[in-house]
Formats: C-alpha cells, structure tokens, sequence
C-alpha cells in the first residue's frame, strides 16, 4: 500500500470526514523520484468544531505517528470546519517550493 493510501485509510477510518485532499508533493523536494515523504493534506471535518488548530493537528499527526516516524519527512495540514471551509472559499494555501536540499 502506498503512504498516500495509508494517509487516506487512517483519516477516514477514524474522523468524519466532510472533505479530503491528500497530494504528494515530495516532487517538490530534493528527493528521488517517485517519493512518498513530503504530503499536503486539506481536511474539513465536524470533529474540528470548537477545537483549536492545535488540537486539530495533534489529533492527525496522532493517527499518522508511525508514517511520521517512517516514511513521512514533512506534513503540511490545512485542518477544517465545514463553515471555515466556506469562508475559505473552499481553498487552501499554497505550498511553497523547496529552497534546501540543492535544488
């Protein structure tokens, strides 16, 4: 099973979600090709009403704690509630491009 997969299962077995993106952007880094270390993930979800940011990341670099000890090198979350999603226009940030490793 690829990382982006696990990432996905692990997410959806254990929020509500109301939306998920998941991309691999280890394209961007000065990695091999065909990495799976660097991912961006947008979720929006009804489990985040009222928790801070904080919490919000926790609750995922929890679930995600084995592949953040493995595979996984860097994890951009852009955590949701549904209405902040809205007002977000239904968009998050954009990752940057990788400034060290040689590139």
């Amino acid at each position: 099973m690829n990382v982006q997969t696990i990432i996905e299962k692990k997410i959806t077995d254990n929020v509500s979600v109301d939306f998920l993106n998941i991309e691999n952007e280890s394209y961007r880094h000065a990695v091999p090709a065909n990495s799976q270390t660097h991912f961006k993930v947008i979720l929006v979800s009804e489990t985040f009403e009222g928790m801070p940011l904080i919490a919000r990341h926790r609750l995922v670099n929890k679930l995600l704690n084995e592949e953040l000890a493995g595979p996984i090198h860097a994890l951009a979350l852009h955590t949701y509630t549904p209405i902040q999603w809205l007002e977000k226009n239904r968009t998050a940030p954009d990752s940057g491009n990788c400034l060290g490793g040689g590139k």
